[in-house]
């Protein structure tokens, strides 16, 4: 029974899950805040090809956006505990800002560019973006978190933090930010600079770090109580890693090996050393989950 020194409080704010909550409140952005006068000059200097790949991308990610924002519902409903809620209630609404932001960008950015190329404007929808195992990463993560609220076990909320916040956001998007964040950024020498989308993407980028952690942390308690096994986690994200590298392999005006920016192996390299070292994290009881500050810094 609580005790008069210390009476029982709606909320338990020494939690990992208060504490995400508690960042996300302070580190709140506006995506229609960032200035992108200075991407509509750089958009002006990219090749064709280029501006092809600015475009695959620009959709890929912000159909990955839309997707999750509509999958995660389920995971709020089945989870219990009042300060997991908040956290979801700020995950939310963060994937929501973050299809706003790549909307905007389409809008502000990749619409006036075409218009000065004289170009038939282009929707960030078309289904010309997308590829066969694309579509079938996101139906497979709306499956799994679907399938909680028919059957609510360890097993199948594990399967849905692997989906979700393992391989969509921990693998797929944060691996794709990154590339994008070195191409367009200060240290790219042959592609012009596109300080409006670098912003807005390590934003989106510090958001994920807070819904990776939230997600492996819950995986790695469903561990340490002995509710699933870890080679339940190995096997799920094993399953989807060649649906994400088919997904943004072959894409029209992706980077290559010699090419600008980082290459395709760069990438898997930095992609495999994460999902390792997190995947370690996760199962091993000797580590500990990275803390917030860690999880959301903004650094390249």
């Amino acid at each position: 029974m609580a005790t008069s020194d210390h009476p029982e409080m709606q909320l338990n704010t020494g939690t990992r899950s208060n504490n995400y909550y508690r960042n996300a409140v302070e580190k709140h952005w506006d995506p229609h805040e960032i200035d992108l006068s200075a991407d509509l000059e750089g958009a002006a200097e990219l090749p064709e090809p280029a501006f092809t790949g600015l475009k695959q991308s620009l959709a890929l990610f912000g159909a990955g956006e839309e997707s999750v924002t509509e999958d995660l519902a389920p995971l709020a409903v089945v989870l219990e505990d009042i300060d997991d809620q908040l956290f979801l209630t700020t995950q939310l609404y963060e994937e929501s800002k973050h299809t706003d932001f790549f909307d905007r960008y389409w809008r502000d950015v990749i619409h006036t560019e075409e218009e000065r190329r004289g170009q038939e404007l282009s929707s960030p929808t078309d289904e010309k973006w997308f590829n066969e195992p694309y579509d079938e990463l996101f139906e497979r993560n709306e499956q799994a978190m679907a399938r909680l609220l028919e059957e609510d076990t360890p097993e199948n909320r594990a399967k849905a933090h692997c989906h979700y916040h393992l391989t969509i956001e921990g693998i797929l998007a944060q691996t794709g930010y990154y590339g994008l964040t070195l191409a367009y950024g200060e240290n790219e020498p042959e592609l012009p600079d596109l300080p409006g989308l670098v912003e807005g993407l390590k934003l989106v980028r510090s958001d994920e770090g807070r819904h990776v952690g939230f997600g492996m942390a819950k995986l790695k308690s469903l561990v340490a109580d002995g509710e699933v096994e870890p080679d339940l986690l190995r096997e799920t994200v094993d399953e989807l890693v060649p649906l994400v590298q088919d997904s943004l392999s072959g894409d029209e005006g992706a980077s290559s090996e010699d090419g600008p920016g980082p290459s395709p192996s760069d990438l898997a390299e930095y992609a495999y050393t994460k999902h390792q070292q997190r995947m370690q994290q996760i199962t091993s009881a000797s580590e500990k989950i990275p803390d917030v500050e860690e999880l959301t810094q903004l650094e390249a």
